[in-house]
């Protein structure tokens, strides 16, 4: 069942729904894992830069969040992607970060989208890949974080996937 057939509703994040969102993103098992005061606070802060799917009783199934740059107001910058474990494989990730993009194109007058992905993650990677392939966008990657600037320990380099410009409608 892909997303488009599951009965879904994708909007903005509410405070509450942080709790969700934190362990959405601990469950991935993928994601580095904030605080959950910081979902809290993103959910409060971003809200208009990040998407949650919720299922046929509103509970959040997957999340998007971003923000715009502050020194280039028209990049959204992807931080977290995320769907509940029971959700994955319908093609809700690109349901979420379509329709987030749309609203940032509409609303923010948003014309790329950048993320940062570490190499092996091919969830990922195929995301925003195709994202760009949808959406006609060149898609451009680079080294933005290279492993010796972590200094928690060893930490993959984080590579800058650069989409856009993005049509001015998405």
């Amino acid at each position: 069942m892909t997303a488009t057939q599951v009965k879904l509703h994708i909007d903005r994040p509410k405070v509450a729904d942080g709790a969700a969102l934190w362990r959405m993103a601990k469950d991935s098992k993928v994601l580095d894992l904030n605080s959950s005061y910081s979902y809290l606070l993103w959910c409060r802060d971003f809200a208009g830069t990040s998407a949650v799917a919720r299922d046929e009783h509103g509970e959040p199934i997957g999340f998007v969040t971003g923000y715009l740059r502050p020194d280039r107001p028209r990049t959204l910058l992807v931080w977290q992607v995320a769907v509940d474990e029971a959700h994955r494989g319908r093609g809700l990730a690109a349901a979420l970060l379509d329709g987030l993009a749309a609203r940032a194109v509409e609303q923010y007058g948003v014309r790329n989208v950048e993320t940062t992905i570490t190499p092996g993650n091919t969830a990922s990677e195929r995301l925003f890949t195709s994202f760009a392939g949808r959406h006609g966008a060149p898609l451009e990657r680079e080294v933005l974080f290279g492993t010796g600037l972590f200094p928690d320990g060893p930490h993959d380099p984080e590579v800058l996937y650069r989409i856009g410009p993005l049509p001015v409608s998405v």
